[in-house]
């Protein structure tokens, strides 16, 4: 086991160990034997417990940031630095308008005629995904599949329209049909999204590695953006039966407990923007701690109810409402159940230094284009709630 493994082993250990504290105090405020010594050596490890947790995670924050770097210097094979630096000169030759990669691009177009350009290598596209897991992205929250053609269908069929067998009366009862399974086709058509940006010439004249990693930096913050609002606008496409506004805590947990299916309810995570995520943060129980929670054992760090919560910066999630009464949205179930990203893995770029304004400025003008689609798959496994406020637990709750 390295390094990193024992890391996040003794992360997740620590984290386990403050959860159960945690319940150790709630269970102690309600237990009238338990003095005030007690509740201060309970505290006492309480704080100890959440500041082995907190080193624990930083220690592992550092070693994956110690393996990025490492990633980035560790030699490629022979295959992979030649693709590797022909990319390179042709990115160059483009800039430079090279009359032979020019060519190469006029020819490379796809199914609507417009130019390709170059294709990103393998070995960068791994760079990039890296840094979106580390740029706050939805994707890792939805089903991802990757497609090679650019149109094409899937059937699916919902838990909820799955029937029971049919009991049999007697030992020599005839056995009925089943009815015919509910099935969806789902089509999906990948699209283009892309993104022009502006850089000095200076930069470009620059060693391959420096190029390479403001690339790398830039296409995955656009990939980033660009995918979240997709899979934020296929959500709040939802059907009127599936959004509901809430005003306590009492509301979250009859979305939770009976709208959305056990199934569905037990991987299921909330969602919410700036302003939203600041109202729950400030939601307490009725013993008067936060009902959000740090938990390392959550795939977003924090839990709300005991299930995994999300903050979305308010320019990709915006407000419900009107601009003078605004309601927050709170997203409520399982993503991979509900949305798939149909992803065609060809990032493309092009490059001027003449036109866009780039020759009065001396500067050259880069544009991306990614490909992919955002499907809605089942709808009954994600609720759009929306609140204002979230009331406080009341005793007893």
């Amino acid at each position: 086991m390295n390094k990193l493994e024992n890391a996040k082993n003794a992360w997740i250990t620590a984290g386990e160990k403050v959860t159960d504290l945690v319940d150790k105090v709630q269970a102690a405020l309600l237990d009238e034997s338990v003095n005030e010594e007690a509740m201060k050596e309970l505290k006492a490890q309480l704080s100890a417990a959440r500041a082995k947790r907190d080193i624990a995670k930083e220690e592992v924050i550092a070693l994956e940031a110690e393996q990025v770097i490492q990633a980035k210097e560790d030699p490629l094979d022979p295959e992979q630095a030649n693709l590797k630096a022909k990319f390179i000169t042709d990115f160059k030759g483009m800039v430079k308008g090279s009359p032979e990669v020019i060519a190469l691009i006029n020819s490379d177009t796809d199914e609507s005629g417009n130019a390709i350009g170059l294709t990103i290598p393998s070995d960068v596209r791994t760079t990039i995904n890296t840094l979106v897991r580390q740029f706050d992205s939805l994707q890792e929250y939805v089903n991802v599949e990757n497609v090679t053609t650019s149109n094409g269908s899937r059937v699916y069929e919902k838990w909820s329209d799955i029937t029971p067998l049919a009991e049999l009366d007697s030992e020599d009862g005839e056995i009925a049909n089943n009815d015919d399974p509910k099935l969806t086709l789902i089509k999906y058509l990948i699209k283009r999204y892309a993104g022009i940006s502006t850089v000095t010439n200076t930069l470009l004249k620059d060693t391959a590695e420096n190029i390479m990693a403001w690339l790398s930096q830039w296409i995955s913050k656009k990939v980033v953006v660009t995918r979240n609002t997709k899979i934020i606008d296929t959500i709040d496409g939802i059907k009127a039966g599936q959004k509901k506004d809430v005003t306590d805590v009492d509301g979250v947990k009859d979305i939770v407990n009976v709208q959305l299916d056990p199934a569905i309810a037990s991987t299921a995570m909330f969602i919410t923007n700036q302003n939203g995520y600041n109202v729950l943060d400030k939601v307490k129980a009725s013993d008067g701690s936060y009902l959000l929670q740090k938990d390392v054992t959550s795939a977003t760090g924090y839990t709300f109810l005991g299930k995994p919560i999300k903050k979305i910066a308010n320019r990709f999630m915006p407000n419900k409402g009107t601009q003078t009464t605004p309601k927050f949205p709170l997203y409520i179930g399982d993503l991979k159940q509900a949305v798939t990203l149909y992803d065609r893995e060809q990032m493309s770029l092009l490059t001027t230094n003449i036109g866009g304004g780039a020759f009065e400025t001396d500067t050259t003008k880069v544009r991306v284009i990614d490909r992919f689609d955002v499907q809605l798959i089942d709808d009954e496994a994600i609720i759009l709630a929306t609140f204002t406020t979230i009331a406080n637990q009341s005793d007893g709750e």
